[in-house]
């Protein structure tokens, strides 16, 4: 009987719940995340690493693997290079700051897949293999970005996509 191959996710690694999105195990769906100023630490029930509770308690959220991928990027595209720049990263983030107060145009277009591709050319764990960035319709001062990348040891993309607020 041949083995089955395990999907690597484990190796991505954990990380608390900061994004708002809902993942999904597909290439297919987008998995998608807010825009500047909506990241927080997500506020789960109480259960899991310990003795069960009498009591309801809350708990701070964990992604891990896919999840824990996605999270990753989305919060490198929506750091700026540089702000962590005193804890040793000084090139973690990306340049998308850059365009807020801009117009939604061409040039601010492709200025994003610029800082998007510098961005995830950083993160040793995928690459990109796919990328767009259109105007929402109904919206004319927020650019979509959508990309999907592909892990390392994996042939299953990941597809996200991320609205910024010019």
């Amino acid at each position: 009987m041949a083995a089955t191959k395990q999907k690597p996710y484990r190796r991505h690694g954990s990380d608390l719940a900061l994004t708002r999105y809902v993942g999904e195990a597909s290439a297919v769906s987008l998995e998608r995340a807010d825009s500047w100023g909506t990241l927080d630490v997500q506020v789960v029930p109480g259960r899991s690493g310990g003795p069960r509770r009498k009591v309801e308690g809350h708990d701070l959220g964990v992604v891990s693997g896919r999840s824990n991928l996605a999270q990753a990027l989305i919060l490198r595209l929506l750091t700026r290079v540089g702000e962590l720049a005193p804890l040793g990263h000084p090139d973690y983030g990306s340049r998308l700051t850059q365009l807020i107060g801009g117009l939604n145009n061409d040039t601010n277009r492709n200025l994003a897949r610029l800082y998007t591709i510098e961005a995830i050319a950083h993160e040793p764990r995928c690459k990109l293999i796919d990328l767009s960035v259109i105007s929402v319709d109904g919206q004319p001062n927020t650019l979509r970005i959508g990309f999907s990348v592909l892990r390392i040891d994996d042939d299953d993309p990941l597809a996200l996509a991320l609205d910024v607020t010019l």
